[in-house]
């Protein structure tokens, strides 16, 4: 497997509408109205994904191997977030992300995202058991 060339300072941005859907309630994760702290990290593992989906070779991907969250600020259903993702450092096979969430100027969360460069076929077959 041929291991594709990261530099840090690679970023990407999504965005996510706050829905009923996305909330503590929802997911089980509290009983209050609000973007939960699984979404937001979801929504920062995204970003990390798009950072490098644009030069990531076929036959290979990342996955999330560790993950930090710092959740600063509730943000209500209906508001929209930002998640920031740039790579800081690239050791190997493992990808380093900082992500930002931002609702407009308010910090709502920061996450640290671990990532590993690995080949597809043989994570999923180590999954499924045939290796």
């Amino acid at each position: 497997m041929e291991l594709p060339e990261f530099a840090p300072g690679l970023t990407a941005r999504v965005e996510l509408t706050v829905t009923d859907a996305d909330t503590a309630q929802s997911l089980g994760s509290g009983d209050v109205p609000v973007l939960a702290t699984p979404r937001v990290l979801a929504l920062a593992e995204a970003a990390t994904v798009a950072a490098t989906a644009r030069q990531m070779p076929g036959g290979v991907t990342t996955v999330g191997v560790r993950a930090e969250v710092e959740h600063r600020a509730p943000t209500a259903v209906g508001h929209t977030v930002t998640a920031l993702a740039t790579l800081a450092k690239v050791d190997g096979r493992k990808l380093l992300f900082e992500v930002i969430v931002r609702e407009g100027e308010t910090l709502v969360a920061e996450v640290r995202v671990e990532r590993m460069l690995l080949d597809r076929q043989r994570f999923i077959a180590r999954a499924l058991g045939d290796l």
